[in-house]
């Protein structure tokens, strides 16, 4: 069946040696496990092979939904959520040390992402991410402080998550075939944080605002955020910097000065 929906950003992951290599990043056997956007089932085969505890599959197209229902309808251990994961509380069926797998796709990937990393309770009820991203995407999370990826998906992204591995996927192992080739990135979530921060959507709104002009130094919109009292707490903070010039590290004490009263 050469079914897939464009509009949904589909791509089937169709070579078996990627879908193996995936699968074998992290042990399954016996694990908790939840996989987004299985299409029509390729990474979800493999996983039952390696025999979870249980597989929660989060699937938003109704027609994928149904033929997935009906393919493991005999697996007692198989659930298959038919919902847009930008809508499902993701967090409420996390057991104990689960294991999250994505082929995600493009057009929502980063805001799938954002969605783990705004978990209300940390460290999670989850050990391991595995998410396939375009290679572009996942270069900017992947980006260390000083390279020219550095920003604001690698600064979010490493608040909370430590990236352990990555890899890349050419466009000749889906169907359609994409146009540009993706990446692989295995997260762990961190259990200690560097900094207090109540919500990530004030890191976002702070990375947000500071980045708005790349270019430009940070004297200004800074103080957008903060009040001037708030920006003389923050040491080693040289106001002429531009945005790619400030650790993580800062942006997380700006967002903590933000957060006091």
């Amino acid at each position: 069946m050469k079914y897939y929906k464009k509009s949904l950003g589909q791509n089937f992951l169709i070579d078996k040696n990627i879908i193996r290599k995936i699968t074998s990043i992290v042990k399954v056997r016996n694990q908790n496990i939840i996989e987004i956007g299985p299409g029509k089932g390729a990474i979800t085969c493999e996983i039952l092979k390696l025999k979870p505890k249980t597989l929660s599959v989060i699937e938003k197209d109704p027609s994928l939904a149904k033929e997935l229902k009906k393919k493991f309808l005999k697996k007692k251990n198989v659930f298959i959520y038919n919902q847009d994961i930008l809508n499902f509380n993701i967090e409420k069926i996390c057991k104990k040390n689960s294991i999250v797998f994505g082929n995600l796709p493009y057009n929502i990937s980063s805001q799938i992402l954002i969605k783990i990393l705004n978990f209300k309770n940390w460290p999670p009820n989850i050990k391991d991410v595995i998410f396939m991203f375009q290679k572009e995407l996942g270069e900017k999370i992947i980006g260390k402080f000083t390279s020219k990826h550095y920003g604001r998906l690698s600064i979010l992204a490493n608040f909370r998550l430590f990236i352990i591995n990555n890899f890349l996927v050419s466009p000749n192992c889906f169907f359609p075939k994409p146009k540009i080739t993706s990446m692989v990135i295995h997260f762990k979530p961190k259990k200690d944080l560097s900094h207090k921060i109540r919500k990530i959507y004030n890191l976002e709104k702070v990375t947000n605002i500071l980045f708005s002009n790349k270019r430009k130094m940070i004297n200004k919109n800074i103080k957008k955020i903060i009040s001037d009292d708030k920006i003389k707490k923050i040491f080693n903070l040289n106001l002429k910097s531009r945005p790619a010039e400030i650790k993580p590290e800062i942006y997380y004490k700006i967002t903590e000065l933000l957060e006091q009263k």
